[in-house]
């Protein structure tokens, strides 16, 4: 009976078997069944080895589950391991309070190094910056190699925050495809760094398609690109279109874009409201029309920079001030726009004091010899005194120089050698008096060979006696119309040269194309 109480208890074990319990079962296999053989039937000796070995069974499954866990992240196997007081290899995520301590001291990193190279980083504080300082180096030395300095990346510090390989090694490639020239490339980058944080694909390509559909040549692009580089940063909606618009609808030629912006770009930068339009109301408020200002445009289109409150009405005051007269300030700008944008108040001064010196000029001569030659403001005082000293050499009177310098300034800036022999002419073969050359000194600005030498030949084959100023002051065609007449008219003789404000505004052809052809030197403008 003990033993039968004993199989019973034997064959219902209590599952799952403990870890503990695992190597009692196991080494005492042998010693058990032995001893019980002697005791108990043969039957309950089978179902005692059946259940040793499902124990065996079940500890070897469980064994190699922990031995497996152990391996990979478990929490659960890292949390006995820590019980036991054993290693622990797993992975613990850190918290948000540790993540933004360790980002903040890997950052105070990357800004002592600034500091230490001379960069002030007190504008990176937002801007997404390189983890490790070996990165950070390596874009200051990027940055380097294309020419920048310590101060050029203080004044656009946000430039530390391109990549070099995702932001600027792309934009630089796609800049000398254009054909942007690398020795232009520091002070391109200098004048508009944010070109590095630009998308080729979604800011300069559209740009550049729309430079190229205001019929700007190709090989223009880059020169356009390189005088005026913040038009990359322009959206084509906004100032660049409006601008635009606003030229065509003054009068400037569709076809003349091409040129104009190609000489002059800044203007797609400028607000029409703020800029272009007070610009060319105020000239029209002196008495220039407006479609002889879109021409000027189309010749000097420099001219609208001229800062209006700064330059161009301070410039005009100055004028009234040197005695030019109001009604003069129209054909004076249409014929040097030039002055407008001058530092123009010394330079009148110095003029005037040159002038004076040598021709002891009334105040009223010195605003009409700005008046007829603006552009004596831009003279240079040694050249205009040897013009002085040749008339003396001719044989002139100061009274005489002053009338005919008053009545004509181009003297002062005409090729001494050219008005020798045209003077020499006038005494040896046409045998002019002084006094005519003193009535028309325009008769220097004719060209010998072209023209007084052949009039002068027609009018002595016909025996006519007439004024330098009607041999000469009219066209070829009106010249041989003159040749006809029996008498001479005088009030033809007395017709003197002056501008036409009309022959800014005739007609153009606007099916020819621009001739306009881009050179470097005009950038000096």
């Amino acid at each position: 009976m003990k033993v039968m109480n004993f199989s019973c208890a034997i064959t219902k074990p209590n599952f799952p078997f403990s870890q503990t319990e695992m190597p009692i079962l196991t080494f005492g296999h042998s010693k058990l069944t032995a001893t019980l053989a002697f005791h108990l039937p043969c039957i309950c000796v089978r179902k005692m080895r059946l259940i040793t070995k499902l124990q065996c069974s079940v500890a070897d499954m469980t064994y190699s589950s922990s031995a497996g866990g152990s391996r990979g992240p478990n929490r659960d196997s890292g949390e006995i391991q820590r019980k036991r007081g054993g290693p622990y290899v797993g992975y613990i995520r850190p918290s948000l309070y540790e993540m933004k301590k360790d980002k903040a001291a890997l950052r105070e990193n990357v800004y002592e190094f600034l500091r230490g190279i001379g960069i002030v980083p007190d504008e990176l504080d937002g801007l997404e910056l390189p983890v490790t300082l070996d990165v950070m180096k390596e874009r200051v030395d990027f940055l380097h190699n294309l020419g920048l300095t310590i101060e050029d990346i203080n004044n656009y510090p946000l430039v530390l925050g391109c990549s070099v390989k995702k932001n600027m090694v792309p934009v630089l490639d796609y800049l000398g495809k254009l054909g942007v020239r690398k020795s232009t490339l520091t002070k391109f980058l200098q004048r508009y760094p944010q070109v590095l944080h630009a998308s080729v694909v979604v800011d300069l390509v559209p740009v550049v398609k729309y430079l190229q559909g205001m019929d700007i040549k190709p090989n223009d692009i880059p020169r356009v690109l390189e005088r005026y580089p913040e038009v990359l940063g322009f959206k084509l909606e906004g100032t660049m279109s409006t601008s635009v618009a606003y030229l065509i609808g003054i009068g400037v030629g569709r076809r003349e874009l091409g040129g104009i912006l190609t000489r002059y770009p800044e203007i797609l930068g400028m607000r029409v409201g703020r800029v272009i339009k007070p610009f060319v109301e105020y000239l029209e408020s002196l008495g220039v029309p407006r479609l002889a200002i879109a021409r000027l445009i189309e010749t000097q289109p420099y001219i609208l920079g001229f800062d209006l409150d700064e330059k161009v009405k301070p410039n005009v005051k100055s004028l009234e001030e040197f005695n030019v007269r109001r009604t003069s300030i129209p054909s004076i700008i249409a014929q040097y726009p030039d002055i407008i944008g001058a530092d123009l108040e010394p330079k009148l001064a110095n003029k005037k004091t040159v002038l004076n010196s040598v021709l002891d000029l009334d105040p009223e001569d010195f605003g009409l010899i700005v008046e007829k030659m603006p552009q004596v403001v831009s003279l240079s005082s040694t050249p205009m005194l040897k013009h002085v000293d040749f008339l003396k050499e001719c044989g002139f009177s100061l009274l005489q120089m002053k009338k005919m310098i008053v009545g004509c300034p181009q003297l002062l800036a005409l090729n001494i050698d050219i008005m020798k022999l045209s003077f020499d002419y006038s005494q040896s073969e046409m045998e002019r008096p002084l006094e005519d050359l003193v009535e028309f000194p325009a008769f220097f600005t004719y060209g010998l060979e072209s023209t007084i030498k052949p009039r002068h030949n027609m009018v002595a084959k016909k025996g006519l006696k007439c004024s330098l100023a009607w041999m000469l002051n009219c066209s070829n065609e009106k010249f041989e119309q003159r040749m006809d007449y029996d008498t001479i008219d005088m009030e033809e003789m007395e017709m003197k040269p002056s501008f036409d404000m009309n022959s800014l505004m005739r007609p153009r052809n606007d099916e020819s194309d621009s001739d306009y052809e881009y050179s470097d030197s005009d950038d000096d403008e």
